[in-house]
């Protein structure tokens, strides 16, 4: 989930949500979304007995999922690896670059966007383990200047209820993407854009996805660990999972490590920031008379610690396992993570999840992620011991759909048995 701009509203614009909105519910609608897709399939899963909860991987027709949908998307390259007890599925399609050859790797880096809040995330609740700060603390306890920062807690941060407007909708910053996309952001500035307007709701009282809210945990943890955002996940984070092809950026990097893969998007920053694209330009786009657009060097700066982080689907899955099943927290804490999870749309049914720093998508736990040119989905299943994480560079669709996050709904679909 992430970024960018427009507010996509929770419950009447799930249809056209999710990273494409980049935005203040961003997260909300994409959630809803993907939940709805999986609707009456997981359920089955709940079964603690993975040799009834899930059907044997059939390779030929998951290769067959993938390539239509990302041909049909218009993604230029794929990666998948999808991990079960009754088999695993590791898949690569279509190319690197844009009209190029060189094929899609598991090692290539990409830019991961929201799950890095999964990263910011776990850091909070270490430090809170190490009674540097409680979840009950008001943000102003940590950090000053913060519209009704004595009511807005911790964990109303982690858990997006603080009611802090997000930046990521304004025009102004979507302007300068479009017009300096290699500006490196100053932390106060993203604050600045989300301050100057008033809160979007009591905090405490409803869900709102803001990237703002990830933005001051990052600045706690530097304050609260009297070090960097890169050095701290570094040292908290990657170091102690050998996680070697990891990491965060300063705000004046723009570049990827070698390998990566090239990103792309139709239209501008602006041009995208209130639904899919014209139907004219949807159809020019299909016929080829217009390309995508290369964001592989934007500078991610404006996402900060709410999503401009780097991995690669390889290490994306180690994460992703090491979150859900705590490997980075005691017993107790990752408990306490695990069970925040609550419904974003009590009146939904099959809505998703968002707890503290962290999500969840029928069975599985995780996040997902997207910023201009790059779509990603991770989740576990730790009952079922289901393992997915997938990528394209492309994001977002020309339809406004969310092509990794639309892949592994598909493939999921395919694994656990339906209700019957």
């Amino acid at each position: 989930m992430m970024l960018k701009n427009m507010r996509v509203q929770r419950k009447s614009r799930t249809d056209k949500a999710g990273l494409r909105a980049w935005a203040s519910n961003l997260v909300s609608a994409l959630l809803v979304a993907f939940a709805s897709i999986l609707a009456g399939v997981l359920v089955s899963g709940c079964n603690s007995d993975d040799e009834e909860a899930l059907n044997p991987i059939d390779t030929a027709k998951m290769q067959q999922t993938v390539a239509e949908l990302a041909e049909d998307m218009l993604v230029p390259g794929a990666v998948v690896i999808l991990h079960t007890p009754k088999g695993s599925f590791e898949y690569t399609y279509g190319v690197s670059q844009y009209s190029g050859s060189e094929p899609t790797r598991f090692d290539q880096h990409l830019r991961v966007g929201s799950n890095t809040k999964t990263w910011v995330g776990t850091i909070i609740l270490q430090m809170v383990q190490e009674g540097k700060l409680q979840l009950e603390d008001p943000v102003a306890m940590h950090w000053t200047g913060v519209p009704s920062g004595e009511q807005i807690t911790i964990a109303q941060l982690l858990s997006m209820e603080s009611g802090l407007h997000n930046y990521t909708t304004t025009l102004a910053l979507n302007q300068i993407l479009d017009q300096d996309p290699a500006y490196a952001w100053p932390q106060a500035e993203l604050l600045k854009l989300s301050f100057d307007y008033p809160l979007d709701f009591t905090p405490g009282t409803d869900f709102g996805y803001s990237n703002t809210n990830t933005v001051l945990l990052g600045l706690i943890a530097q304050k609260l660990d009297d070090s960097t955002l890169p050095e701290i996940m570094q040292r908290r984070l990657f170091a102690p999972l050998g996680m070697t092809q990891t990491l965060f950026p300063e705000i004046t990097d723009n570049v990827l490590p070698e390998p990566y893969a090239h990103g792309y998007m139709y239209g501008t920053n602006v041009l995208t920031m209130d639904s899919a694209l014209p139907e004219a330009m949807q159809q020019e786009a299909r016929d080829g008379v217009i390309m995508p657009g290369d964001q592989t060097e934007a500078n991610p700066s404006w996402g900060w610690a709410a999503g401009a982080g780097i991995s690669t689907a390889r290490e994306l899955l180690v994460w992703v396992e090491a979150l859900v099943r705590g490997k980075l927290l005691n017993e107790e804490m990752q408990k306490l993570r695990l069970a925040s999870v609550k419904p974003i749309d009590p009146d939904n049914p099959n809505t998703a999840y968002y707890g503290l720093g962290i999500a969840k998508f029928g069975l599985l736990y995780g996040h997902t992620g997207e910023l201009p040119g790059y779509n990603s989905f991770m989740g576990h299943d730790p009952d079922n011991k289901v393992t997915l994480v997938v990528w394209t560079n492309l994001a977002p669709s020309v339809d406004g759909r969310d092509p990794a996050t639309t892949i592994a709904a598909a493939l999921i679909n395919q694994v656990y048995r339906p209700v019957n």
